[in-house]
């Protein structure tokens, strides 16, 4: 199976996400639980460390116009805590999409979920407001960002190339600024 063959395999392998954008149930109030930075789900001051249980929550969860995030179900909605963003981005893949040489960067979040750098999941680096250090983000789904890791930035960063005073790293599905050069 060729590389892009595997990206593509990836990609279909999520379907029958729950179709969390259809419920609109009303609020149910707030659950402890508390996503931290590093990726781990706090429950009642416990971390939940079963993977299968945080994968099945992270389905279920969506961040809304109030910009607050919700573990949502067709007839309850409970309120959590997110630390910095919900989810991280821990590993990529790269295959050539096509005659053009034009490179698919697939990335693959801490609970196993793939999504490919474009139009529909933009990759965004802000510059921290203390530190002046890159915080590089993929948007998900469901109104859902997710930190990119910085072993996985770094690597993003050698496919990347100097465009002016700029580091961007072009893909099918876009150009994607990294930061300008100091």
């Amino acid at each position: 199976m060729s590389n892009l063959e595997q990206l593509e395999k990836l990609l279909k392998d999520q379907r029958g996400q729950p179709p969390i954008e259809k419920w609109q149930p009303e609020l149910s109030g707030d659950i402890d639980i508390r996503l931290c930075a590093d990726g781990r789900w706090i429950h009642e001051g416990g971390e939940i460390k079963r993977h299968e249980l945080v994968k099945l929550f992270a389905s279920i969860l969506r961040r809304e116009e109030d910009g607050e995030y919700y573990l949502v179900t067709p007839v309850e909605k409970w309120r959590v805590q997110v630390e910095d963003l919900p989810l991280l981005v821990v590993d990529f893949e790269v295959a050539e999409a096509d005659q053009s040489g034009a490179q698919r960067i697939v990335v693959k979040t801490n609970v196993d979920s793939w999504f490919e750098l474009g139009e529909n999941h933009p990759l965004k680096v802000e510059a921290d407001k203390n530190t002046d250090e890159p915080r590089p983000a993929v948007l998900t789904r469901h109104g859902l960002w997710a930190r990119i890791n910085r072993a996985s930035f770094y690597r993003l960063v050698e496919l990347a190339e100097q465009d002016g005073e700029e580091l961007v790293l072009r893909t099918s599905g876009g150009v994607f600024s990294l930061g300008r050069l100091s």
